[in-house]
């Protein structure tokens, strides 16, 4: 239940206007903050095939134009936002959700925007929509775990703008940097309360490890983190992030790009996924058992994962770039095993605060320790994805290889035989690092895995045929099985694909 102080400190200017939690927001608590404030304009926005979100304006000519478009939704054409609807039969209905309304933060005329629901010609829930498939895949896992999917991302960027030259930066060591060594710590700081004011749930920003000036212009890496959330809202709150970032930088003048890489020899940028577990009824987090250590639970969710790597980056990588990040002796991974606190590894279990000492009350002598036990903020994080996927895929993905691991046999046997400790780079683990499966090298290889595990994500209609099709044949229409390894000997043909990719997902 939301305290008033939950609604008071609400950046969303909605939920405090209205004194409730956008869950419960509902088409009259719309159509009366719009009428009392003077809004002008409602905007519809929806994911698509491309993984951006599309937008679609209203204005509002009189009250029940607005009961109609809020009641009604509209009209789209499919298959022009999805390359796996026919033009034949394309018409689909947009319909909004209103616990996603937000004031529009660069809109000059008064505006409301809301994310948006997919439904066919039969007024049915389009099967293949992403944010249905993501819907369809924590219900499945709700129904054979007894527990909810929640999931959380950390958007990592580029910000770009011509090098003042004051100040330098030390290139590839920007990891938490300050001002003025950090040079769009205001940017960041600017893009997060935006993101806040639309409802975003965001843990906190920071700038990251690249850095590195070319050709006049200074490129610095920067991250934002949410909180992890219902994987619905989760995703949604990812999506309308990245809306915001760009926006926020073509106001100001500069580029970002979210691609995996950019150039050789420096930080590329993940999308890495943390993970947990929670009672429905309670909300408590199921990830540690009674005695601190990780549960049975978490390691089966950790088990099914290992068992569907190599097929989750066709959904979590997907273009040709993305397999210039996953090199090994990088952060990024490429074997399938998983650790504690390993960034290394596929699947890294964070760094709890279990050790049952009071540091607050050390750091700061006098002071009482919070009544929230801390065991709620523990979390599995995957650290192969980028920001060429589409985040409700993805999620979805995720979801279906977590409940797959309540499925296997033996997957606490699994959990226990790809978990490494140690850093299997190094020469005296070259044993341990040869009997670990590798994830695939190129979209093709991709598209293979997930050819081969396909009835996993059809399994409970979750992922249709036809999106899973669409994917195998999206991932294959690179041809980029020898690509990266051309690319590295190729410093034209490197360039070539990541200004192609530049601005992907």
């Amino acid at each position: 239940m939301k305290t008033d102080s939950h609604i008071k400190l609400n950046s969303n200017q909605l939920v405090r206007e209205l004194g409730k939690p956008a869950s419960e927001f509902t088409k009259e608590d719309i159509i009366g903050y719009i009428t009392e404030n003077d809004i002008r304009m409602v905007n519809f926005m929806y994911p698509a095939g491309d993984g951006r979100l599309k937008t679609l304006n209203f204005v509002i000519n009189d009250a029940a134009y607005l009961d109609t478009i809020l009641s009604f939704g509209e009209r789209v054409d499919g298959s022009s936002l999805f390359k796996h609807i026919d033009p034949s039969n394309s018409d689909l209905y947009v319909l909004p959700r209103f616990s996603t309304a937000f004031i529009d933060p660069f809109a000059e005329i008064p505006t409301v925007t809301m994310l948006c629901t997919f439904f066919d010609k039969d007024g049915k829930r389009l099967a293949n929509s992403p944010e249905y498939t993501l819907e369809k895949a924590c219900k499945a896992f709700t129904e054979t775990t007894g527990l909810e999917f929640n999931a959380m991302g950390e958007l990592e960027f580029y910000v770009i703008a011509p090098d003042d030259h004051t100040f330098p930066a030390t290139d590839q060591r920007g990891y938490h940097e300050s001002a003025p060594f950090a040079k769009f710590n205001e940017f960041r700081t600017l893009c997060m309360s935006r993101i806040a004011s639309t409802g975003g749930q965001i843990k906190y920003g920071h700038s990251e490890v690249g850095n590195f000036t070319t050709d006049g212009m200074i490129y610095e890496q920067n991250e934002i983190e949410f909180l992890p959330v219902a994987a619905l809202h989760a995703a949604d709150q990812l999506a309308v992030a990245k809306w915001i970032i760009r926006n926020t930088a073509r106001q100001m003048g500069y580029n970002v790009t979210f691609a995996p890489k950019i150039t050789v020899g420096k930080a590329g940028s993940g999308l890495h996924v943390h993970m947990r577990l929670t009672e429905p009824e309670t909300g408590r987090n199921m990830m540690l058992a009674e005695n601190g250590q990780l549960s049975d639970d978490a390691r089966r969710m950790i088990a099914g994962m290992m068992d569907m790597a190599r097929s989750i980056t066709a959904f979590g990588n997907t273009n040709p770039t993305s397999y210039f990040r996953l090199v090994p002796h990088q952060e990024a991974p490429t074997n399938i095993c998983w650790g504690d606190r390993n960034r290394s590894v596929l699947v890294r279990v964070p760094l709890g605060w279990v050790n049952g000492t009071d540091m607050c009350a050390s750091a700061n002598p006098g002071s009482k320790a919070s009544p929230v036990p801390p065991e709620g903020k523990q979390t599995v994080e995957i650290r192969s994805a980028d920001c060429s996927a589409d985040v409700y895929l993805l999620l979805a993905a995720l979801a279906v290889a977590c409940r797959h691991g309540w499925e296997m046999e033996h997957a606490l046997d699994v959990a226990r035989d790809t978990y490494v400790d140690v850093d299997i780079h190094r020469a005296e683990n070259a044993a341990r690092l040869a009997s670990l499966k590798h994830l695939p090298a190129s979209c093709a290889e991709s598209a293979t895995a997930l050819d081969k595990q396909r009835a996993l994500y059809e399994a409970d209609g979750v992922f249709s045929p036809s999106m899973i099709d669409a994917q195998i044949a999206k991932l294959n229409s690179y041809d980029d099985a020898e690509t990266s390894e051309k690319a590295r000997k190729d410093s034209k043909l490197m360039k070539e694909l990541v200004d192609r990719y530049f601005h992907c997902g």
